[in-house]
């Protein structure tokens, strides 16, 4: 990111998003900060108040942190929240016939790679930086309360297919992608078809190659976007078939594009099934 401001908050939401995963509420943040010493102190500021305000968003305290000098600048919080024993999420308990939700569309991966090439539009980069720095704390206040979620993760660097082998854990079950229902960010289609695929995408594909069934007239593209290492990703939840239009309910008016993406069924060949 070229925005010292952005790049902080962006940092900060991927940060804070495990927390959410796991159905709690973030409550205190230390900032981890490397840089070299000839980058600017602005440019440190900018970072650093990108940060605070999305923890402060997110209803959390910053206090303190550890600075660090190294050659490429890096930051991040170590987050601290509180969850209700009774309502934690885990990501390795779905149930057969869950319905499966993804909160934020995908192609953050394809599409960094493209604005490191100052190919994105003005309207392309927007919706990818607003997609990355938008917290996942209201997708998971939405459905804290409510019953029926069994599982959730938050789709990160693994992808999409990445996280949802995670989520099958040692079940034996099988998890469904619908790929014409997996929604992805402006751009993201064409810049893949273009081969602006991250390194970290084909390491997936290496680590994932005999666990996912993929079908074979899958277009390239979409091939490739299941496979994008996400940056500060959406939330994907398992939840009971018979609360899934309530839950998708209040997904919908707490974050703007959560999608049915699969459902889960019985054991298979393979782990994760893309149709």
């Amino acid at each position: 990111m070229d925005d010292a401001y952005e790049y902080g908050q962006i940092a900060a939401a991927n940060s804070l998003s495990d927390v959410w995963a796991m159905g709690g509420e973030a409550r205190l943040c230390m900032n981890i900060l490397m840089f070299p010493e000839h980058l600017p102190f602005d440019t440190v500021q900018a970072i650093l108040r990108g940060g605070y305000d999305k923890a402060a968003e997110a209803e959390a305290i910053v206090v303190g942190g550890h600075t660090i000098k190294d050659d490429i600048p890096k930051y991040g919080l170590c987050v601290s929240g509180v969850v209700h024993p009774d309502r934690i999420l885990r990501n390795n308990s779905i149930q057969k016939g869950d319905i499966l939700i993804l909160t934020k569309p995908l192609g953050t991966g394809v599409l960094t790679n493209a604005d490191r090439g100052g190919l994105l539009s003005d309207a392309e980069h927007k919706a990818m930086v607003d997609c990355m720095a938008a917290l996942n704390k209201y997708a998971a206040d939405a459905v804290r309360s409510l019953d029926g979620v069994h599982a959730c993760t938050d789709v990160t660097g693994f992808s999409l297919l990445g996280h949802s082998y995670e989520m099958c854990g040692e079940s034996g079950l099988t998890v469904i992608i619908d790929s014409s229902r997996v929604p992805l960010l402006p751009g993201a289609d064409n810049y893949a078809s273009m081969g602006l695929v991250p390194a970290v995408a084909y390491q997936n594909m290496k680590h994932l190659k005999d666990k996912v069934a993929l079908p074979k007239d899958l277009p390239s593209h979409v091939h490739d976007l299941l496979f994008d290492p996400q940056t500060s990703g959406g939330l994907l939840y398992s939840v009971a078939s018979q609360e899934a239009g309530r839950i998708m309910e209040a997904l919908q008016k707490a974050c703007q594009t959560p999608a049915v993406i699969g459902h889960v069924e019985g054991p298979s060949s393979h782990p994760v099934m893309v149709i």
